[in-house]
Formats: C-alpha cells, sequence, structure tokens
C-alpha cells in the first residue's frame, strides 16, 4: 500500500483539529446556553415564590384586620386576653406548605413620640414623661434629649404665644415675645417619622438603643392616650407623675391576673393618690393603632410584613403603611 504524502497527512490532521475545535465551541455553547436557562428556571421560581409569598402576606393582612373588627364588635374595650392578642395562623396549603403567621401589637399601650408635639406646640408634660421612660428602661438623657430634638424637629410649631396678644400690632422684631407670634409657624426642618427605624440617624442611635426602645416606644400619625390595660410597668411610670415603677409593677400584676381596668376612673382610684392632678393623666382603656409583623412560608422560601393598622369605629382597619422584606 502506498503511504500518504506529508501534505496528505498534514491536511488529515488539521481536519481532525478543526473538528475537535469546532466540537469543543459547540460544547461550550451548548453549557453556556444550558447554564443561562438554569439561571433563568431559577429566576422564575424564584419571582414565583416571591409573588405567591405576597399573595400570602397579604392575606394575612386581611385575617388581622379581620380578627381586630371582630374584637371590637364583641368589646370596644382593649385588652391583652382577646383574640387579637393571640398569634395569627392562616390555614397551611397541604402540598405546597405555604401559611401565614403574624402577631399583633398594641401601639398605643406605648409611648407614643408623636405626642411631643400637639397642637404646633412641644408638650412640656410629655417631654419629661418620654425623659423619665428613657431612664426606667436604660436610655442616657443625652440620647433622649437627641431623640426628642430629632422628632420635634419633624414637625411645623408655632412660636411661643404672648398672654394678652390678641389686639392686633404693626410692631414685629422678629423675636418669639413679639405681638402677633402666636400667628406665625415655624416649619419642619427634619423628615416626618414613620417608625423607630427613622432614628437611626440621631447620632448615638444603634441597633441596641433602637431594641431597648422598641417595647415601649412607638410612631403614630397622630397624638394618643395610653391604653392601661395594655402598657407596661415603665411606661405607666413615666405616664403618671408621681407613680413609683414598683407601684405600677403591681398594678399590672393585678391587671394581668384578671383585674382589668373597666373605664379610666377605674385606672384612676386605683392609682390610689389622692394629690394627683387627674387631668394629667392621659390614660384610658382602647385602642385604635396596632402594629402587625409576620411571616408568609412558601416551601424554603420566608418573606416578612410590618404594617401598621388603624382601627375605626366603622369599617375594617386600614392599613397605614407597610413593609415587606426577605
Amino acid at each position: 500500500m502506498k503511504a500518504d504524502s506529508p501534505t496528505a497527512a498534514k491536511q488529515r490532521g488539521m481536519a481532525i483539529i478543526s473538528a475537535l475545535l469546532i466540537a469543543a465551541v459547540v460544547a461550550v455553547l451548548a453549557a453556556g446556553m444550558l447554564t443561562r436557562q438554569s439561571l433563568f428556571t431559577r429566576n422564575l421560581e424564584s419571582e414565583l415564590l416571591r409573588v405567591q409569598g405576597s399573595w400570602v402576606l397579604a392575606g394575612g393582612v386581611e385575617i388581622s384586620r379581620q380578627v381586630l373588627w371582630e374584637a371590637r364588635q364583641r368589646d370596644p374595650l382593649i385588652r391583652h386576653d382577646q383574640p387579637w392578642g393571640a398569634v395569627i395562623r392562616s390555614a397551611a396549603l397541604s402540598q405546597n406548605n405555604s401559611g401565614f403567621e403574624g402577631q399583633l401589637q398594641d401601639e398605643q399601650g406605648k409611648f407614643n413620640l408623636r405626642n411631643l408635639v400637639n397642637n404646633q406646640r412641644v408638650d412640656d408634660e410629655q417631654l419629661a414623661a418620654f425623659e423619665r421612660l428613657c431612664a426606667l428602661i436604660g436610655v442616657s438623657n443625652v440620647l433622649a434629649q437627641r431623640i426628642s430634638q430629632r422628632v420635634i424637629a419633624a414637625y411645623p410649631r408655632g412660636l411661643n404665644p404672648v398672654k394678652n396678644a390678641s389686639t392686633p400690632s404693626r410692631f414685629d422684631s422678629g423675636r418669639s415675645t413679639s405681638p402677633g407670634t402666636d400667628s406665625q409657624v415655624q416649619t419642619a426642618k427634619q423628615p416626618m417619622l414613620r417608625s423607630l427605624e427613622d432614628l437611626r440617624s440621631v447620632e448615638g442611635i444603634n441597633e441596641r438603643v433602637l431594641d431597648t426602645l422598641a417595647p415601649y416606644v412607638t410612631v403614630l400619625p397622630a397624638s394618643t392616650w395610653i391604653n392601661g390595660n395594655t402598657a407596661t410597668a415603665p411606661v405607666l411610670a413615666a405616664y403618671v407623675p408621681g407613680l413609683s415603677i414598683q407601684r405600677a409593677q403591681a398594678l399590672i400584676a393585678e391587671r394581668d391576673g384578671g383585674q382589668w381596668f373597666i373605664n379610666r376612673g377605674d385606672f384612676v382610684n386605683r392609682l390610689r393618690m389622692p394629690q394627683l392632678d387627674v387631668s394629667t393623666v392621659k390614660v384610658g382603656i382602647t385602642s385604635d393603632w396596632f402594629r402587625l409583623s409576620g411571616q408568609a412560608r412558601r416551601d424554603s422560601r420566608r418573606v416578612s410584613v410590618e404594617a401598621l393598622l388603624h382601627q375605626t369605629k366603622d369599617g375594617l382597619p386600614q392599613v397605614i403603611w407597610s413593609r415587606v422584606g426577605v
């Protein structure tokens, strides 16, 4: 048999190399296509789970609104032993391991920072109450003052009115003691607060401080009273001038033992403080503001929600704001 010429052998070698290169390129392209397809599939599955989780969350919020509305129909008083105080769960879907679990908190059992400014004026009584509360829960007076300043700066305020300043005058020195300054308004210097998280910009406020404040302090869109049936001992001791933390704890023990306050007069009488100016006791036994904290599960995925609900006399509570996170 005649041997191949060097040129023919070289050509066959080049053909083999070319075929191998083409096969390698095809393999790389195919692998890339498979990778992109796999990534697309995972993204699609992730988005599907997110959407499904959002629907479960929406259902959980609606269940919570219904629970609050039904509780209001049964009893206008708000107490911890009512159905809204229990963990709220939706029925899980059998094959998808889906469901919602949440907890409602009565925000009127906490000190409302919005109370620091009332009718465009700094409320000195509320300011003193907040400082007392911070001292009771271990937040320094320096931080308490910084928080108060941040809150006050978030709302428009009128300049200090002058007594007998009802007579019009053209003279205005621009000082707060000038006649007519009661009609002037100082605009807000900071954005309004929606929640305690907005205090992170305050110097010295970190996660530890926020965790310390969270059980006792809230931010609501309107001024509110304290609910004596849901407030903690530090909040009551701070809110009622002259009430010791020991006496507040004793009141809480009686209350949580089943002796709930039936009205504001009952709360005042059980304080056993005859020298107290009753008009300064801004404590009631009803609530209109609740915070929902919950999560939806879908297979191995978890989606959390925080929402502020406002209870009204008619209809289901309104969702004032909600925040969804993974």
